[in-house]
């Protein structure tokens, strides 16, 4: 995996040992999904996305720890294809609020870094209720301002940047590109396949590495500004 350089390198808490923690440290936790991407990326795409995010910006941040992905998701929307495994919102919600109350046991802050557009519903339910009581707890979502919407340019780019050995660009075709907003009705009803069968929303066409590096350090850059900041919106968001 190609990641950005962090200031202060990475601190990954799988492999600490307890007295080497600092006190009250900022757990950053990358949120993914298991879920189709299309003919050309893997199932694992969102997870890889958010571990790149969250470690290309914890090295730049005081005190932080890097912890495991959590990597299933609510992909209900994608359940047509297989490969897809959804936990499902419900499940998702529970498993947020106990690991929040877990980890703030011992962290000072929590920071859960998305990167699953499916699993919005459940930041927006278990945050607000971890904050509610009293624990340090925000979101921050893996999203690129024009990007498509799913296995198109976006994530391909990301992708070739992050796991290139893992896109199988030769496979890569186009799916819906209407914008988003307008399909929002039919993948509701019909779910991803009922609207693109290739599973892609948005086109891969002229993807590249050099346009996924370019993403990823202005994610990580803006994941960076908006940890020190630490504005929350009432959803649980980072603004």
């Amino acid at each position: 995996m190609r990641r950005p350089e962090g200031g202060q390198g990475v601190r990954p808490l799988a492999g600490a040992r307890w007295p080497e923690l600092p006190d009250a440290p900022l757990l950053v936790v990358p949120l993914g999904a298991v879920e189709q991407h299309g003919h050309h990326l893997p199932l694992g795409t969102d997870t890889s996305v958010a571990c790149a995010v969250a470690e290309g910006a914890v090295g730049s941040l005081d005190d932080a720890l890097l912890a495991p992905a959590l990597a299933y998701g609510a992909s209900g929307e994608h359940e047509g294809f297989p490969g897809t495994i959804s936990i499902g919102t419900a499940a998702l919600t529970g498993l947020l609020v106990e690991y929040g109350r877990s980890a703030g046991r011992w962290a000072g802050r929590v920071l859960i870094v998305n990167g699953h557009g499916g699993n919005l519903d459940a930041l927006r339910a278990a945050v607000p209720l971890l904050r509610s009581e009293g624990r340090d707890v925000a979101w921050f979502p893996c999203g690129v301002r024009g990007g498509d919407a799913h296995a198109g340019r976006t994530e391909t780019s990301l992708m070739l940047h992050v796991e290139p050995a893992e896109v199988r660009e030769e496979r890569a075709v186009a799916g819906e590109t209407a914008p988003i907003g307008d399909l929002l009705p039919r993948l509701r009803a019909e779910g991803v396949r009922g609207v693109s069968p290739t599973g892609v929303l948005g086109d891969p066409a002229g993807a590249s590495a050099e346009e996924g590096a370019a993403l990823l350090a202005e994610l990580a850059d803006r994941l960076v500004a908006a940890a020190r900041a630490w504005s929350v919106d009432p959803t649980g968001r980072l603004t």
